[in-house]
């Protein structure tokens, strides 16, 4: 068939290589001058990523895209087992082994907590287990953790609710971040590692893709209009992936599928903001470090670039669920006031880079509905936001793509005169239900 793939991030870029492994012919259309969407190098300022990204072990499917693409996950990730240190502590810290010997250990071995509150982890997290990982649609994570002691709330549920979520836990929902913790801390050794990049984000998937799409590619190209049959901006084409951000999958889908337009125009937004600092001759005691958040300290985690192979006394600083401080204007110098007051310089920092992503993930609330894999027969939708058990990641991302391409491939098309495209048994929407599992 002859696909049109609106928008080329993660997940368009997932779509583009599934479909064009079983031989269909595609068009990527973009409106960025480059690839990659949420999860890249600055235009202009390509030793920049437009936010620090993180990967876990359990991204088994990004792992993939990437190593299709030509890239060895080796050499452009830093693999660390999952540590939650912070200034002057050594914090949670999983050693590698089988998943729930390493977690046990590791709460037990956390002497920044009282006996009481490991023990008090460790039996919730047995119920969390013996119950599948799942609890109520309504549940929020704030509500799911009421009985866990307060410094495990802190120093554990708090900072990995806001950074997986990017939604602060008492507005966060409970069943996403379950599913999370199963995938991250019991579903296989390894699978809770960290990956950092130690390269540009453009280089661990954009550029990549570039190369691999060649004139498949269109950039600066935004769609305009697509019409049923399909047509996209009066091109025909069997059958359409839109794979670009749900607004604009929402205007594109306004008058061929409004019930589904409505749902994606409903999600709301959460912020991230990244402060780069620069202190030359600094380090880090760790590449990452979570920091505690409060009224004055607006950041969660900070990254050492010098330490993954990246500028030397460059270090980033994540604001994550970030929406006060857009409100307020901005955190740059709280974040420097944050910075200066809690870790040790060898020369004073200075902001070097803010920025300010209003957009970056949906927020992932208790009961949140969201838009379907499947928008009509021959047209289906791909990104973080999709139904699916996953908040906005990047594993999210490419695992919609993949969904999206499985089922144009799976359903056919439906071609400029209207008739259906592929086997006359597909049914519509075919593979619908496949990001569920």
């Amino acid at each position: 068939m002859k696909v049109a793939i609106v928008g080329g991030g993660w997940a368009g870029i997932s779509a583009a290589v599934t479909l064009a492994d079983v031989g269909h012919e595609l068009t990527v259309f973009e409106m960025a001058p480059q690839l990659g969407g949420r999860a890249r190098s600055v235009a202009g300022a390509p030793d920049y990523d437009n936010g620090q990204h993180i990967l876990i072990g359990a991204y088994g499917d990004s792992l993939a895209l990437i190593r299709r693409l030509g890239v060895d996950p080796e050499q452009v990730l830093t693999r660390l087992p999952l540590a939650l240190p912070y200034p002057g502590e050594p914090g949670l810290q999983l050693h590698p082994g089988p998943p729930l010997i390493a977690f046990a250990r590791g709460v037990l071995a956390h002497r920044g907590w009282p006996l009481g509150a490991r023990l008090g982890l460790l039996a919730a997290a047995g119920g969390w287990l013996a119950r599948g990982f799942r609890c109520g649609e309504q549940l929020s994570v704030a509500e799911l953790c009421a009985g866990l002691p307060a410094v495990v709330k802190r120093d554990l549920v708090e900072p990995l609710c806001v950074a997986a979520l990017n939604t602060p836990a008492p507005q966060a929902s409970a069943r996403v971040f379950l599913r999370v913790l199963r995938d991250a801390l019991f579903s296989g050794a390894g699978s809770a590692d960290l990956l950092l990049p130690r390269r540009p984000l453009s280089a661990l998937l954009a550029g990549p893709a570039t190369a691999w799409l060649g004139e498949r590619l269109r950039l600066g190209a935004r769609v305009r209009q697509i019409e049923p049959g399909w047509r996209v901006d009066g091109e025909p084409f069997d059958a359409v992936v839109l794979a670009c951000t749900s607004v604009e999958a929402a205007r594109l889908t306004a008058s061929i599928a409004p019930v589904w337009s409505a749902t994606a125009q409903g999600l709301g937004f959460e912020p991230i903001i990244t402060v780069y600092l620069h202190s030359p001759g600094s380090a880090l005691p760790s590449p990452m470090l979570a920091l505690r958040e409060g009224a004055d300290a607006p950041a969660q985690f900070v990254f050492d670039h010098g330490a993954l192979g990246g500028a030397a006394g460059r270090f980033a600083f994540v604001v994550s669920g970030a929406a006060p401080w857009v409100a307020r204007g901005g955190c740059g110098e709280a974040v420097l006031a944050q910075a200066t007051r809690e870790l040790h310089w060898a020369t004073p920092p200075v902001i070097d880079k803010v920025l300010t992503e209003k957009r970056a993930t949906f927020a992932c609330t208790p009961g949140l509905a969201r838009p379907p894999a499947c928008v009509a027969p021959g047209l289906w939708a791909a990104g973080d936001y999709i139904d699916g058990p996953y908040p906005a990641t990047l594993e999210g991302a490419v695992r919609a793509g993949r969904t999206a391409a499985q089922g144009v491939a799976a359903g056919g098309g439906r071609g400029a005169n209207g008739a259906a495209s592929g086997s006359p048994t597909n049914t519509p929407c075919a593979g619908q239900a496949t990001l569920r599992q």
